[in-house]
């Protein structure tokens, strides 16, 4: 019992001075600190969803933008929604912290949306009916559109970093975690219903004022907490030491470096190591071998005392290590877009195709257009929540190991390729109606005798595939990044969303100008095509990805496998 106490004396004391060490005041956080930004995520989540969920019905209906060029405006704005995060990330780890940057971002997400609100309220600031909208309506509501992405990409990632910070132990973190996950998804559903609901049915203004509000009440509750909360130094973003790996390799090109110079010259190179290196002092690896560069020492580069005198010139041979970790991963990580750019395109065409379609359920009630993205959000948990209680067991019983990440990704594949395919067939079908009725020359805006319903069959299958592919990408990157890395791991994510939202609508575009499938009434095209394009793209790309799979030797994951079987041996 002594040793007990002893030991873990010990380790509550290496815990304090590595807090110290790394700038922690632990008079302030804990569990105090939870309702205050747990309510701030609740309501700059809220704000946030509600005026992007029915932005395009918006822009259709108000504005008076065509329906494809709607679109695209919708997919630029996402597109901003999943990149501001990773500036705002590198913003809060290198200058400002993630107070100041949360902070911030949720001043600008509430001038953005006054300005938006005001929009729907003045008629000055809107076109009258079947105009096109002047300079002036344009430019407040770009200027209110790009406040607003501002302000939801600076604090989505940083407000759960500063809630994680809050706490020392990583079992409160996991459950923080777990609560912010359960707040983001539940905001989402009630602004994909409730504020919908009260956009489409009694009035923008009141529906985007609620977005004011729930943005002003989060805010105000979140600056409650500023005495509480426990704030960590900027740190200096990783990426500048990606970014110096680069630099001193270009400076030094002009080096030659033979093979066996590599395996001899050992002392030639910069082993320095940090607190949390764990590479042993042997030469670089043979791979990606000009990026070795980085790390050989000339003339200049080193202090008397062995410290890096010019940090854009010299690397650790470690951080050359991590840089080669990510070249590694990059063939993995680059055949995502072609996961989000389809469902970027599907969100996008979805809305349009529920435009013309009954959305009526029951005889009093009309589900809203922005709506609809709600069954894709709620299969995803129930697809997460059946999977981890029930299909996973199942495979770990008949196989003897849990499925990997690379596996999840590639069920994530084939669920959104039938997705996709699902979209094409309830087009076709959708088409056949409006052929049948001598819809084709009727505004895209006429209702036809099609439940929109069936529009839940392919969103609820790519929520399906998400639940698969999510999980396995967040898995997959935290454990293979280089330990330095993997605060920002989560970030790749969202830049593959940022991405795919971005080739969404360079897609759209190339449609448009090659062939006759999207016109502005939809329809007079063939949007099925478009679906079908989409299936095809994705098979070859999940034949990419078998391909890069099959080639990429895990550096954690695989470890951390046998480690388990290992245990449940004995």
């Amino acid at each position: 019992m002594a040793d007990t106490n002893a030991q873990q004396q010990f380790h509550d004391q290496l815990s304090q001075a590595e807090s110290q060490t790394a700038g922690i005041d632990l008079k302030r956080g804990g569990w105090i600190t939870f309702p205050f930004i747990i309510v701030g995520v609740m309501g700059l989540s809220l704000a946030s969803w509600g005026w992007v969920s029915n932005l395009m019905v918006y822009l259709i209906q108000e504005f008076n933008v065509k329906s494809v060029d709607a679109a695209q405006i919708y997919n630029i704005v996402n597109g901003c929604n999943n990149i501001f995060p990773i500036a705002g990330a590198i913003i809060a780890d290198s200058l400002f912290g993630c107070f100041t940057v949360i902070t911030f971002s949720s001043i600008a997400s509430l001038l953005g949306l006054i300005l938006l609100t005001l929009t729907a309220t003045l008629h000055s600031l809107r076109p009258s009916e079947g105009e096109t909208p002047s300079r002036l309506p344009l430019g407040v509501l770009y200027s209110a559109l790009t406040l607003a992405s501002i302000g939801l990409g600076g604090m989505r990632f940083t407000i759960a970093t500063m809630g994680a910070d809050q706490l020392a132990k990583a079992k409160d973190q996991g459950v923080f975690f777990n609560w912010y996950f359960f707040t983001l998804y539940m905001a989402s559903v009630v602004s994909f219903t409730a504020i919908v609901y009260v956009q489409d049915s009694i009035g923008w203004g009141l529906g985007f004022g609620l977005c004011v509000g729930t943005n002003a009440v989060g805010l105000a509750v979140f600056l409650a907490g500023k005495h509480y909360y426990r704030r960590m130094k900027p740190k200096g973003s990783p990426f500048i030491s990606l970014a110096r790996v680069l630099v001193a390799t270009v400076r030094k090109w002009k080096l030659v470096l033979m093979s066996s110079q590599i395996q001899s010259n050992q002392s030639s190179y910069y082993y320095a190591k940090t607190k949390d290196s764990k590479l042993p002092s042997s030469a670089p690896s043979s791979s990606f071998s000009f990026l070795n560069r980085a790390a050989l020492q000339t003339e200049g580069d080193t202090r008397p005392d062995g410290s890096i005198a010019k940090p854009w010139r010299l690397c650790t041979v470690e951080q050359v290590e991590d840089v080669k970790t990510l070249f590694r991963l990059f063939p993995l990580w680059s055949s995502g877009i072609f996961l989000s750019t389809p469902v970027g395109v599907q969100i996008s065409l979805t809305i349009l195709q529920a435009l013309t379609m009954d959305r009526h359920v029951g005889p009093h009630f009309q589900i809203p257009t922005g709506s609809f993205l709600i069954f894709s959000l709620l299969s995803t948990p129930i697809t997460i929540s059946f999977a981890d209680r029930f299909l996973l067991s199942k495979w770990s019983k008949l196989t003897g190991r849990s499925p990997t990440p690379l596996q999840r990704i590639g069920l994530g594949h084939v669920f959104n390729i039938m997705s996709m395919a699902s979209s094409a067939l309830v087009e076709s079908r959708r088409l056949h109606v409006v052929r049948s009725h001598h819809l084709e020359d009727q505004t895209s805006s006429t209702i036809m005798p099609m439940s929109a319903l069936w529009l839940a069959v392919p969103l609820a299958i790519v929520g399906v595939g998400e639940a698969f592919h999510f999980p396995g990408q967040v898995s997959l990157y935290y454990q293979e990044f280089p330990m330095p890395l993997r605060n920002t791991a989560t970030a790749m994510i969202s830049l593959l969303f940022a991405i795919g939202f971005y080739m969404s609508t360079a897609v759209i575009n190339l449609v448009r100008k090659v062939t006759n499938w999207l016109p502005d009434n939809i329809n007079q095209g063939r949007m099925d095509y478009v679906f079908w394009m989409l299936v095809v793209i994705g098979v070859a790309n999940f034949g990419y990805y078998v391909v890069c799979a099959m080639l990429y030797k895990y550096q954690n994951v695989g470890l951390e496998s046998e480690n388990q079987e290992v245990q449940d041996e004995e």
